[in-house]
């Protein structure tokens, strides 16, 4: 039965294997293990015996790595020099990118334990000719084999970790393996302001989390009347403008520019005239009003090219 797993990049586990009988390792101790990059440096943990069953039963259970060893203290003065050296690759990388004028953003950089892999994460808006950066790269990194990879900036953000709006840590990087595709719409069904910093994540683009309940939204709409439908209301004729699906309530706009809530209850849909212009009220009125709403920008929201290449 599985017994111990390792904590790696998106916060995925993976089994460990090879660990001899006797070997006792304490929970979120460093071990160092074999990935498919080379050796690393990962924090183990314990396996519950329920998670362990699951785990040995899915289908979906990353292939385990090889356990090493666990980190010694000659070890952790190794590992305290190659975050130094990571850094210092980093910015030699990122000058080297400047060099040939290169329209590429260096996200992070990685060297494996075993110093025999370096790796360098980047993001870019088109394909990037770096062949003449790969050039200097072997001329400055003689030792170690160069891997260039370009990732999506959802992925950026999944790398990196990092604290959403909601105060928790970003979905991307605790549980979220599949990116879906988000328009603006999503959040105008929903009734949220529709300015980008109210509706977009650090990545620059719509949040994922605006597609977690707007299923229960498309259910909650069958059974209230459309926006711009003319209704009848204790307060007389107007047009609803609005629908707040979570309290089952509508704002309705009446011909003096007056609006007010109603329940479902409380109104009836009429076949009447109302001279009641709601056009774009929805943005107008639940915006951020110190925030002025640019349809390009919001277009740039939307845009899920290379937003996620799944290169991670």
């Amino acid at each position: 039965m599985i017994k111990y797993a390792v904590k790696y990049m998106k916060n995925v586990f993976y089994p460990l294997k090879g660990i001899t009988e006797g070997t006792e390792i304490e929970n979120g101790a460093l071990v160092l293990v074999r990935t498919e990059k080379g050796e690393e440096v990962l924090k183990a943990f314990l396996v519950n015996s329920e998670i362990a069953k699951l785990f040995e039963k899915s289908d979906k259970t990353p292939e385990p790595f090889e356990f090493i060893r666990v980190m010694t203290q000659e070890d952790m003065m190794i590992l305290d020099d190659l975050k130094r050296e990571e850094v210092t690759s980093f910015f030699k990388c990122k000058e080297l990118v400047q060099k040939h004028k290169l329209n590429m953003n260096l996200v992070q950089c990685r060297i494996t334990f075993d110093r025999r892999k370096i790796s360098f994460y980047y993001t870019a808006p088109e394909r990037v000719d770096f062949r003449e950066l790969l050039k200097d790269l072997t001329q400055v990194f003689k030792r170690m084999r160069i891997d260039l990879r370009h990732i999506g900036v959802r992925d950026e953000s999944s790398l990196m970790d990092g604290t959403g709006i909601c105060g928790k840590p970003f979905c991307c990087s605790t549980y979220l393996r599949k990116f879906e595709s988000i328009n603006v719409k999503l959040a105008k069904d929903q009734g949220m302001p529709i300015t980008p910093s109210k509706i977009s994540g650090t990545c620059g683009r719509l949040l994922c989390c605006l597609t977690y309940e707007y299923s229960n939204y498309l259910e909650a709409a069958k059974d209230m009347p459309p926006v711009g439908s003319s209704v009848m209301t204790p307060a007389g004729l107007g047009k609803i403008c609005f629908i707040q699906f979570l309290n089952n309530t509508v704002a309705v706009k009446f011909e003096d520019g007056k609006i007010k809530e109603f329940t479902k209850e409380e109104i009836e849909m009429v076949d009447a005239d109302v001279n009641v212009d709601i056009e774009d009220n929805r943005i107008n009125n639940y915006a951020d009003s110190d925030e002025k709403v640019d349809a390009k920008q919001l277009k740039q929201l939307e845009d899920d090219r290379n937003s996620s290449t799944g290169n991670v």
